[in-house]
């Protein structure tokens, strides 16, 4: 499908998460020329506006109007108009209603640009400590104890860093799940990016529940957790292919003096293999003998 020039263009514009002053250049510039632009929240974005003096009219984008309000943004953009997107803080799309509106515009060939900027993911991750060349993000945790659990479960062998946002209100309880479910592993909780009260908290697990269980925590939080430790491969030798190595140790152990339950017992642990294996084999060989 050809492009129609007469469209307009959709920006997907990077602001800051906290420090007004976290903008660049282009997007003030973006901002200033567009013919509106779609916030999260409006107050929130008119605070930025306003430092900048910047006059463009704003209009709600947000989680509970999005099905109903992005046509009616696509068809201005149809219509010749540019719209800039913006999220309350950082890239929009990212654990926002963002994507809704850019698929739409994608499925009507429009033009996007993206504007880039900061993010609390990435800002976060870059002074984590962690391993950084690989990483996964998960976005929210569920909000539910239940549903959070069994995904912590679900995600126990992930190797690389992870990043998580999460409510003031739930972080305590999502902490003491993770420890639960994953052990004492290194975190950190980097609160209010960019703004006056920043906070980083760094620590095991077990040190960062002892320190915010006493205190209350406010504002915006991202969690960079160190990944799963990769198990040791087991090297022992795969026994149930090689019958005759495990016969070899059963009467090896036979001959040492040792009774059947002793034999099971070790075999178990040395051979990596179940009980009733063992004491088939060990009926085999007595028979056999």
């Amino acid at each position: 499908m050809i492009r129609n020039n007469s469209e307009g263009i959709l920006y997907i514009c990077g602001t800051p998460i906290g420090n007004l002053e976290d903008i660049t250049l282009r997007a003030l510039k973006i901002l200033n020329k567009v013919n509106l632009i779609a916030a999260e929240d409006t107050r929130h974005t008119k605070k930025l506006l306003n430092y900048y003096q910047i006059k463009t009219p704003i209009s709600s984008y947000y989680e509970y109007n999005k099905f109903k309000k992005a046509p009616y943004l696509i068809e201005r953009i149809k219509n010749g108009q540019e719209i800039a997107l913006v999220s309350d803080a950082g890239m929009p799309g990212i654990s926002d209603p963002g994507y809704v509106l850019i698929n739409l515009a994608l499925k009507n060939n429009l033009k996007i640009i993206p504007i880039p900027g900061v993010s609390a993911l990435v800002t976060a991750l870059a002074i984590s400590g962690l391993p950084i060349g690989k990483f996964v993000f998960e976005g929210f945790l569920p909000r539910k104890i239940k549903e959070r659990r069994k995904y912590f479960k679900s995600i126990e062998n992930e190797e690389r860093t992870i990043v998580f946002y999460e409510t003031p209100h739930r972080l305590k309880r999502a902490l003491k799940d993770m420890f639960d479910i994953w052990g004492d592993r290194k975190i950190i909780i980097a609160r209010e990016l960019t703004k006056k009260f920043e906070e980083i908290i760094r620590g095991k697990l077990s040190e960062a529940i002892s320190e915010i269980d006493i205190r209350e925590i406010k504002g915006e939080i991202t969690l960079v957790v160190q990944g799963g430790i990769r198990k040791k491969e087991n090297h022992k030798v795969d026994f149930l292919k090689n019958e005759s190595v495990i016969e070899k140790y059963l009467k090896k152990l036979t001959n040492q003096g040792y009774s059947n339950k002793d034999i099971i017992k070790i075999a178990q642990e040395k051979l990596n293999l179940s009980k009733n294996i063992i004491y088939k084999k060990l009926l085999e060989i007595k028979n056999s003998g």
